[in-house]
């Protein structure tokens, strides 16, 4: 004998059809269409039987035809309802589709990201950020940039780049939230011969200094070097390159300050003497960062962290001056 099924409910759950009742009453059908009988598509479907029950009447109410008719065994579809069937179970795949969309870009960073690097950053890390944010975020944009690191400062405050390697010795301001990349000293170097070892600080000062603007952190090392030996330099050259600093100093201007790798690379290959290294290295931890620029919107300041953090390149040499990068121009998709 056939299985016994309880009576089917046909009692609307709301009155007539709406589209607010689309899916979960396509669901039904769909469910209803499988199980063959109001109690297993209701325990399908996780629903009481009325509630089923209700939302088939619902869809039927609305579209003016009957879907099902009742049968010994529970219920089967009608003409109709085969040939709807087909699109119900197309509607319900696109409506899901439709939310794993919507999920995937409520969840992702789209956009143009505008990249600045000052000079003296490697390349290495340059290149692993882009390849990254490739990688990881391929609905974002990237266009590279490069600049002094004073430069790209200013231009990370106010706003005209949104992603930038800056060097800095000192505190970063507060509206920036700072993941350590890398660090490295600061080294006080001169051509071979040119300046007589032990060095005397007194006669040091009668050579041209050679080092970026006061906000630099080469700067900021060479005043911490002036105060630990209570000397003042007559001239001071400001160069906001490092490799035109390099030059200047193997052609004999004077006595400059090298970041770390270009000093010892220069040192290994004999062109340059290392002098002295800034005593920041002993007053304070330094090193290359990778910066995010805190947003207004918590939701907008979330993301641009993630994206930074996932990045960094962390690094625990001791050091003196630090590199960072902010980031606060890439934004959620709407």
């Amino acid at each position: 004998m056939g299985e016994s099924c309880a009576p089917i409910d046909l009692r609307p759950l709301s009155g007539a059809y709406s589209a607010d009742h689309g899916p979960r009453a396509a669901e039904d059908v769909c469910g209803g269409a499988r199980e063959g009988t109001i109690t297993r598509a209701s325990l399908r479907l996780h629903l009481s039987q009325p509630a089923v029950s209700a939302h088939i009447k619902s869809l039927e109410e609305g579209l003016g035809l009957t879907l099902f008719s009742r049968v010994p065994r529970g219920m089967e579809l009608t003409v109709e309802g085969e040939r709807l069937l087909v699109k119900v179970e197309q509607m319900l795949t696109a409506h899901q589709q439709m939310l794993d969309e919507a999920t995937r870009i409520k969840g992702s960073l789209s956009g143009r990201l505008r990249l600045g690097a000052c000079s003296s950053v490697g390349s290495a890390s340059v290149g692993y950020l882009l390849k990254a944010v490739a990688e990881r975020y391929p609905d974002v944009e990237v266009s590279l940039e490069h600049g002094s690191s004073a430069a790209i400062f200013r231009r990370i405050i106010d706003g005209s780049l949104d992603l930038g390697y800056y060097n800095e010795a000192k505190t970063e301001p507060s509206e920036l939230s700072t993941i350590e990349v890398e660090r490295f000293q600061i080294f006080l170097a001169a051509a071979p011969g040119l300046v007589p070892m032990p060095v005397d600080w007194e006669g040091l000062a009668a050579f041209p200094w050679i080092y970026p603007e006061a906000s630099a952190c080469c700067a900021l090392a060479a005043e911490e070097l002036f105060r630990a030996h209570n000397v003042r330099p007559r001239r001071v050259v400001s160069v906001d390159r490092e490799g035109l600093t390099r030059t200047l100093l193997e052609s004999r201007m004077g006595v400059g300050l090298l970041h770390e790798p270009t000093a010892l690379r220069a040192q290994a290959r004999g062109e340059l003497d290392l002098l002295a290294v800034s005593p920041s290295r002993r007053a304070r931890s330094a090193s290359s960062s990778l910066t995010a620029r805190v947003a207004r919107s918590r939701s907008s300041a979330r993301s641009t962290r993630s994206l930074v953090r996932a990045l960094a390149l962390p690094s625990e040499r001791p050091g003196a001056c630090r590199a960072h990068a902010a980031v606060f121009g890439c934004g959620r998709r709407s």
